[in-house]
């Protein structure tokens, strides 16, 4: 398995490609990701004009650290090709990873990997554009860990759940927010989903909770998707932005103590001893590598 870039996706922002004023306010934004949306967002008959708003907003603005994402249309549509095509031959130098929405099979992600792979060599790319893939249909979830392992461009899988309730024949009237079940009624897709990512070295993220306004139910999503393993959730409005980025970074005081964590038992294990308590926390191999996660996500945080 190749190692894959590490990126952060804590808050993955989506901004309609036809809109010169949300791509300008999203680059200022504070999301770790931004992507620029060819598909749901735009209608049929702009898709064209889109994909130059987005070539040149990612050439024109300054993005600062921010992951640089296109998502283009679908395989099965007349569009899919040529967004691609077109995106990274006029700004591939300023895309970081190109989102593939309802891949059905791991054969949808390796059409858009051969494509990039032709692209590259064409234009003589010095970096290669990662691959994020949106499941957002049945047969998806039945194939979860063939598209996971489709191919090495592929970094994160996230879960389309507005899209994956129809598919299932959900009844909803919010999508993200469900009160009739008694739970939670995405928690299989969501954790069959994150197992399959996290076996194959990919980061998996939450899709979009439409009601913005709502705050409290939005953080709670991000506590569900935290809790399960992922590393990120849509922010579908900028509202959304700064509570996705709370919930998925840890506490400086979580990461003082994990950090602490792991050198006890570091030199617990150089003094031959296979577990040892430390306030009130029995550590050994297992813990640590429990509390490594914490350490990990907050060197790629910065903190």
């Amino acid at each position: 398995m190749s190692k894959k870039p590490m990126r952060l996706r804590r808050s993955q922002l989506a901004v309609p490609g036809v809109s010169e004023k949300m791509l300008t306010k999203a680059a200022a934004s504070n999301a770790d990701h931004v992507f620029c949306d060819l598909e749901d967002a735009v209608a049929p008959s702009a898709k064209a004009g889109a994909r130059q708003t987005i070539c040149d907003a990612l050439n024109q603005l300054d993005w600062g650290t921010k992951v640089r994402c296109v998502r283009v249309n679908d395989i099965g549509t007349q569009w899919c090709y040529e967004d691609i095509i077109t995106v990274v031959e006029k700004a591939g130098a300023n895309i970081d990873t190109i989102m593939l929405p309802k891949p059905l099979r791991a054969a949808d992600v390796q059409f858009a990997d051969t494509l990039l792979s032709q692209l590259e060599m064409k234009l003589g790319l010095k970096h290669k554009i990662g691959l994020e893939v949106l499941i957002e249909e049945v047969q998806a979830m039945q194939n979860i860990a063939e598209i996971a392992n489709s191919c090495e461009r592929l970094e994160c899988m996230i879960f389309g759940m507005g899209d994956y309730a129809a598919s299932q024949g959900l009844v909803m009237e919010n999508i993200g927010l469900n009160e009739s079940y008694p739970g939670d009624i995405f928690h299989y897709p969501r954790y069959h989903m994150t197992i399959a990512a996290r076996a194959a070295g990919l980061d998996a993220v939450d899709g979009p909770f439409v009601d913005f306004k709502n705050d409290a139910a939005y953080r709670i999503e991000c506590q569900r998707s935290l809790s399960l393993g992922m590393v990120g959730k849509w922010a579908i409005h900028p509202s959304q932005i700064d509570t996705a980025l709370d919930v998925f970074s840890p506490s400086q005081e979580d990461v003082d103590f994990a950090r602490e964590v792991i050198a006890v038992y570091r030199q617990a294990e150089a003094d031959g001893i296979g577990s040892v308590g430390h306030k009130g926390v029995m550590v050994d191999a297992a813990s640590a590598r429990l509390f490594q996660n914490t350490v990990n996500r907050a060197d790629l945080i910065g903190m």
